[in-house]
């Protein structure tokens, strides 16, 4: 099925170079719209253009990049009015090829884990690109967030956006089939923002993609997220080892510092000596959604910051939920605010298929095939 109006680019630039320079929650009011605005933003060293797009519509306000499909910049007022930005990130396109850790971007072909890179599909044994311990990460050491999308604004009804193109090639991070993937960022009359997942390929292969902004309601660089108020509609997560991987169990949350089917402060139990937190060094784990696969999203975690009343709400057709509460930042990063990002300065909610899932058969599939579209959406609802 074709997924744009005209080919996707195929082999769009490589990047990774070096470069050269129970839930709830209430929307905010509408207000205007603005085209989106297109401005260079850097090169890289092989001198291709990265390009930055600002948008604005419902009281949301956005800046992505053409690199990775970050979200540079996201800014929500609070319950008195006052604009901030809420998301982490860097000021220039050198820091976000040198040392991020995925602020803002899109994550594919397989978002978080798979065991020692390894997986058979239909009887072939496939070996990925490693870049975590012995394990690939979010698509391997070129995933889709170091890669340069084409991007297509548009304004539609009430709505503005960008439509992301991406073709990845036969056997690029050791993944079979060329892969062309469309994802959607939309901003609606309400300000939500809606992202929308397509791919199809040329022969089977595994798909998990992902958005991986970090959030702080209280405002990029302003502290710690531990005060957050977190409610995710989840009786069960998936324990993992001492590398991250999935055990395969699917554990119950009652009883356990990963309960959050109550909101409860991020803070509360990240400090406890449970195994599976002390594997994490915080939470860094997927929730099994009692929802399970859904043909429309459906809400499934509230965020809340009392200090600033800003909430945000995800709504989402997939299976599951990585919440990772910031554990690895180290204060060796300097965001957009100039300030540096400690240990749960921002934390991320993935919705995706599990981690893993191509070697853990009771796992919902990521299985794609030729004749086949790959489609997901997840919603950001943002209040206060």
């Amino acid at each position: 099925m074709e997924l744009n109006r005209r080919t996707v680019i195929a082999g769009a630039a490589a990047a990774g170079v070096a470069a050269t320079t129970a839930l709830g929650g209430t929307a905010h009011a509408s207000s205007g719209r603005g085209k989106p605005v297109k401005s260079l933003f850097g090169r890289l060293a092989d001198g291709t253009k990265v390009h930055s797009w600002s948008l604005e519509n419902g009281g949301t306000r956005m800046k992505v990049l053409s690199y990775g499909g970050i979200v540079q910049s996201l800014e929500i007022p609070d319950r008195r009015g006052r604009y901030t930005n809420v998301s982490l990130g860097f000021d220039t396109l050198e820091e976000y090829v040198a040392s991020s850790p995925y602020f803002g971007a899109l994550i594919g072909r397989y978002g978080n884990r798979i065991d020692k890179g390894r997986f058979t599909l239909d009887g072939t044994a496939y070996q990925l690109s490693v870049n975590d311990g012995e394990n690939s990460l979010h698509g391997g050491s070129q995933g889709f967030d170091k890669r340069v999308w084409d991007v297509e604004p548009f304004t539609r009804g009430s709505d503005v956006g960008l439509y992301l193109y991406h073709t990845s090639v036969d056997g690029e991070m050791g993944y079979p089939g060329t892969l062309r993937t469309k994802v959607t960022y939309t901003l609606t009359r309400n300000g939500d923002w809606r992202v929308d997942y397509e791919a199809t390929t040329d022969k089977a292969t595994v798909v998990n993609l992902t958005s991986h902004v970090y959030w702080n309601l209280a405002g990029e660089g302003s502290g710690s997220i531990y005060d957050h108020e977190l409610s995710i509609a989840a009786s069960r997560y998936t324990p993992v080892d001492s590398g991250l991987i999935p055990t395969g169990e699917l554990a119950r949350v009652a009883a356990t510092p990963f309960d959050f089917r109550r909101a409860k402060p991020i803070g509360r139990d990240i400090r406890t000596a449970h195994q599976q937190v002390l594997y994490g060094q915080g939470f860094d784990h997927n929730w099994v959604l009692d929802k399970g696969i859904t043909s429309r999203p459906e809400q499934v975690a509230l965020l809340r910051d009392p200090s600033s009343g800003r909430t945000l709400r995800i709504a989402t057709n997939e299976p599951g939920l990585q919440f990772y509460s910031g554990n690895f930042l180290d204060g060796t990063l300097v965001g957009t605010g100039g300030r540096v990002y400690r240990q749960g300065d921002g934390l991320c909610l993935e919705t995706q298929h599990f981690p893993d899932s191509p070697n853990q058969p009771s796992f919902p599939s990521t299985v794609l095939r030729p004749g086949q579209t790959y489609r997901t959406t997840t919603v950001h609802s943002f209040g206060a």
